[in-house]
């Protein structure tokens, strides 16, 4: 039986509460019909419910998006998405990264239909971002997850303890302990994370 998590109980609608299972087609109007909520499927179908960020974390998340999104447009070769882009990983789960890049053949191949959704594939590059309120366990199993699942890089940036953890396709996690850059080579030649705007004194 499927079973509802959330990091705010309090925001949860109560038909929710009850809810035993969902399924992809459930998800997608639950998504529609709560816009202001971040919500996630895990693979044996629980549904995740998340709070709107708190201001310091959108700040953060804007500023990773913006640095992804410049060298994105420089490169050319990838689509890059934001928090509100969720995949349907191969094990079933539909999961949304603080921020994620496809390469662009794979983007490509997706119809137009897969496009406007939760498209079946894994991203190639995925970024989550701790926020006050998140235990890091949880962040490394999902970030562990998407490399189980196809993802060749994935960062973990943990601005409590300013540390990046740095997961690649059959490599040892490698932890960086207050990085200035983080580089994502080879995956994205020429891509560097500028850390202070991130860490946010």
């Amino acid at each position: 039986m499927s079973r509802i998590h959330s990091q705010a109980d309090q925001l949860i609608p109560p038909h929710l509460i009850g809810l035993t299972q969902v399924t992809h087609r459930e998800f997608e109007r639950l998504c529609a019909e709560y816009p202001d909520l971040r919500l996630e499927l895990t693979s044996s179908g629980e549904l995740i419910v998340m709070p709107p960020a708190g201001h310091q974390t959108g700040v953060r998340n804007f500023n990773l998006t913006a640095q992804l999104g410049a060298w994105t447009k420089k490169d050319g070769t990838g689509v890059g998405g934001d928090s509100s882009a969720g995949y349907t990983l191969p094990n079933g789960a539909i999961r949304s990264p603080d921020v994620s890049w496809v390469r662009r053949e794979k983007f490509e191949r997706l119809s137009d239909r897969q496009k406007q959704g939760f498209p079946p594939m894994c991203p190639d590059f995925v970024v989550e971002l701790r926020s006050p309120t998140d235990n890091l366990l949880p962040l490394q199993n999902k970030v562990g997850e998407y490399l189980t699942n196809g993802v060749s890089l994935g960062w973990l940036i943990d601005p409590l303890k300013r540390r990046v953890y740095v997961y690649r396709a059959g490599e040892e996690v490698v932890v960086l302990e207050n990085p200035a850059v983080v580089s994502g080579e080879p995956l994205l030649p020429g891509f560097e994370l500028q850390m202070e705007e991130i860490w946010l004194n």
